[in-house]
């Protein structure tokens, strides 16, 4: 259970889709006065050096945000992201990659709050360090849970403020996690119907996978949206990742005109192959 690390993978393709729409989201609550809350249920450790030992192993950020550190003319939500991370490298070299935390933490105003899950006793203890370090914002702004963040979210929600969002984005490595995160945003609906709900899932080849999009595609609500990004075929041995999905409950209005843009521009910078490709799916009640 406790063998995933994220910095293994920070920043790759799959870092990409997620983080430029968690940033188009967290953008779209900020148009508002009004507060909210952010719930992040695997939060990780927050900041990874990409040439540290864990991050340079793999070097999963060379065929993700690399390929778009120095393009000019980047789709709007793109070039947004790439700012975003741009901030945590000051000399223009690409050596550091802000997690969903960090992100969401530069996005938050002062009377925005937030709350972490991390259950992996390594991860947690990182997490921790790394905030001590951050210089903003406040420590009431932010509380750490060093438990399980399916369960964990449940007690929080609805916010006091009544508005906010759900970043769920377990690793994966236990096929149950598929069935929990269904369930978990079941839950969450019930409790807080008008959040927003981001889920992030792996394309591989495990029927898991594609049942979650289809069963999140048939839960009641207001409105969804859905996209995936391939970059390669499948492997021939069943194993590793070929691409992966977004699926949110609630969205921005604004999102889908942003990723209608981006994603075609996505699928052909990230293709390892001729079988990479996207979609982009959307419903509204």
């Amino acid at each position: 259970m406790f063998s995933y690390r994220h910095a293994f993978h920070a920043g790759n393709h799959a870092d990409v889709l997620k983080h430029a729409i968690l940033i188009h989201t967290l953008d779209y609550l900020n148009r508002k006065d009004a507060p909210y809350w952010v719930v992040d249920t695997h939060a990780g450790a927050g900041l990874y050096q990409l040439d540290g030992d864990w991050s340079a192993k793999n070097a999963e950020h060379a065929e993700g945000v690399a390929r778009l550190w120095d393009r000019t003319g980047l789709p709007p939500i793109l070039a947004e992201y790439v700012a975003r991370v741009r901030g945590y490298n000051s000399d223009g070299r690409l050596r550091y990659y802000p997690g969903s935390p960090w992100l969401t933490l530069d996005a938050m105003r002062d009377r925005d709050r937030m709350r972490m899950f991390e259950q992996h006793p390594t991860e947690i203890d990182v997490l921790m360090r790394n905030l001590e370090h951050r210089a903003s914002p406040s420590l009431r702004q932010v509380t750490v849970f060093g438990t399980d963040g399916f369960e964990g979210v449940k007690a929080l929600l609805p916010p006091p403020t009544r508005r906010g969002m759900v970043l769920i984005d377990p690793s994966y490595e236990d096929k149950r996690d598929y069935r929990r995160t269904l369930l978990t945003v079941k839950e969450c609906l019930k409790r807080f119907a008008t959040g927003t709900y981001m889920v992030w899932y792996p394309l591989v080849q495990r029927v898991e996978a594609g049942e979650l999009a289809r069963q999140l595609q048939h839960l009641q609500v207001k409105s969804w949206l859905h996209a995936t990004l391939t970059v390669k075929k499948p492997a021939a041995d069943g194993f590793g990742l070929h691409g992966s999905g977004m699926f949110l409950v609630n969205p921005p209005w604004t999102l889908h005109a942003a990723l209608k843009e981006a994603m075609p521009f996505l699928a052909k910078e990230f293709a390892q192959d001729e079988r990479a490709g996207f979609t982009l799916d959307q419903f509204e009640g």
